[in-house]
């Protein structure tokens, strides 16, 4: 097929679908700043989904309760280590990478178990750390 002549005017862009938009796909989600996934905000065993299930990054959003998007910050949020409840729910700890304030999130059902794993065994990656608790044993 032939080259179309350069007429020296500009074709017409395409027009966009905002997905951000009411009714859009992404309406009910959002995109994770860690591995660019989409996430959806319906969390199986928590009321609000505050990280991403894959690489459990989050964004400081929410100040003293949870869901209330009262942070001002909006900073990344990396994961540093797991916390266990005395009823044995596991929570994730989070700190944020612009203010530095740390809080805790619940695990989601649907969380990778691999990224919770890593969390928990982090403390034990330090040999010397690993050498004491043996020793104490």
């Amino acid at each position: 097929m032939p080259r179309q002549k350069n007429t020296g005017g500009r074709r017409r862009q395409r027009p966009k679908d905002v997905l951000h938009a009411r009714g859009g796909h992404r309406a009910n989600d959002f995109r994770c700043v860690g591995c660019r996934l989409d996430v959806p905000l319906d969390a199986p065993g928590t009321a609000h989904r505050n990280h991403c299930p894959n690489c459990l990054a989050s964004l400081h959003v929410d100040r003293r309760v949870p869901g209330d998007r009262a942070a001002d910050c909006g900073g990344r949020m990396e994961a540093l280590g797991m916390s266990v409840r005395a009823d044995g729910e596991w929570l994730i700890v989070h700190q944020c990478l612009s203010c530095g304030e740390l809080s805790t999130n619940r695990i989601a059902g649907d969380d990778n178990p691999l990224p919770l794993l890593r969390l928990a065994v982090r403390p034990l990656q330090g040999a010397d750390f690993a050498r004491r608790t043996l020793l104490d044993l």
